[in-house]
């Protein structure tokens, strides 16, 4: 399957102006040399990057786009406002775009396929004005939350906390360092999965796009990089099938079924653990996501 890469249509380019805040952010983090990296904001760092790294695989991904767990509505606020404090805009914009993503992978209808260019897949697509209105349509299930609603509207509150946070535990430190860091590597992690997963890596199963499985990009993304088992069956909460496929997110995951704030955890059944018999058969095993 090839995509024709044709020059890009107006809304398909960078929005300068209003990629400024992103840009900014990467900038910042230079600061550090004048704050300098004392121990305690790389502390401060590492929890906020893996505390909001798992809701982003947990909450982001796996509930909101794939429904492959139950939460009751207290948590499932909980859940989309850590994600949000990611700075990677709201909980529906980000979920009803990742269910249009599995819908038309890799092909012209796709958001961000590499097969569009490396660069637009990885973040392009979010710096330009194309697909910057929240397709609600698409997530009518969950935006019938006024609660979900209102964070998506104001997705600046969680990061604004988050930043902060960081600023009054460890002072500009901590906010250079303790946030911004973190934040932008969770940016480029998240990315990750959007243009190095279906570039690099093999395939198990015989999708009908480009999805790969990487034990290194798992192991950067929390699991996220199996992600040919993910296009396969999309509807698990488990991504690493086999217990040699190191998959964070679903250790936490079943640490909270344990103390019951996660509920009725999907996992892929033995036939589809299985590669297809026939290609694209993975195509008929869409979950909520297509």
């Amino acid at each position: 399957m090839r995509v024709d890469r044709l020059p890009r249509a107006a809304d398909e380019r960078v929005n300068w102006p209003s990629s400024v805040p992103f840009l900014a952010a990467h900038a910042v983090c230079l600061a550090a040399l004048v704050t300098g990296v004392p121990a305690r904001a790389l502390v401060l760092g590492a929890v906020m990057f893996f505390s909001r790294a798992f809701f982003v695989t947990a909450g982001y991904h796996r509930y909101f786009s794939h429904r492959s767990f139950k939460l009751n509505r207290c948590w499932q606020f909980v859940f989309a406002f850590m994600a949000q404090a990611s700075a990677q805009k709201g909980v529906l914009w980000w979920a009803a775009n990742h269910r249009r993503h599995h819908q038309y992978s890799d092909t012209a209808d796709d958001l961000h396929s590499p097969r569009q260019g490396f660069w637009w897949s990885h973040v392009g697509w979010i710096l330009s004005d194309k697909h910057r209105p929240t397709d609600l349509d698409r997530i009518r299930d969950f935006a019938r939350y006024p609660e979900l609603v209102f964070l998506n509207r104001r997705d600046w509150i969680p990061p604004w906390t988050f930043g902060v946070a960081a600023f009054l535990l460890g002072g500009w430190a901590g906010l250079v360092v303790g946030f911004f860091w973190s934040t932008v590597l969770l940016w480029h992690s998240t990315f990750l999965v959007n243009s190095a997963a279906h570039v690099f890596g093999r395939r198990r199963y015989e999708t009908p796009d480009t999805s790969r499985n990487s034990m290194l990009l798992a192991l950067v993304t929390g699991g996220e990089g199996w992600h040919n088992n993910h296009h396969h069956y999309p509807a698990s909460a488990r991504q690493g099938f086999f217990w040699w496929e190191i998959d964070p997110t679903w250790y936490g995951l079943r640490l909270l079924e344990r103390l019951g704030i996660v509920r009725d955890l999907k996992v892929p059944p033995a036939r589809v653990l299985r590669p297809a018999a026939e290609p694209h058969e993975a195509a008929r095993r869409s979950g909520v996501a297509a």
